[in-house]
């Protein structure tokens, strides 16, 4: 790699505002304010609004799709073409 072109790497906590949690990672990302973490370290925080402790995906809390249903009305309304 050539030296000094890319963004320092390093620490940084991401703290989920929706789920009230917080992670301790490796970025490239930089913010002002700071926190101390569990381990008696100050780290730069970088405030996010959704994360995998709050995004329903994640959770599980998604909403599923009636695809079956949605195909079969298509079907009935257009009718089942003939061509495979």
């Amino acid at each position: 790699m050539k030296p000094g072109i890319h963004p320092a790497y390093g620490p940084v906590v991401f703290r989920d505002k929706a789920a009230d949690s917080a992670f301790l990672t490796r970025s490239t990302a930089t913010a002002a304010k700071t926190i101390e973490w569990e381990d008696g370290n100050t780290y730069p925080v970088v405030d996010v609004e959704i994360s995998s402790a709050s995004h329903p995906f994640c959770t599980g809390t998604a909403r599923v799709l009636d695809t079956a249903g949605r195909v079969e009305r298509f079907e009935r309304r257009y009718g089942r073409s003939g061509v495979n």
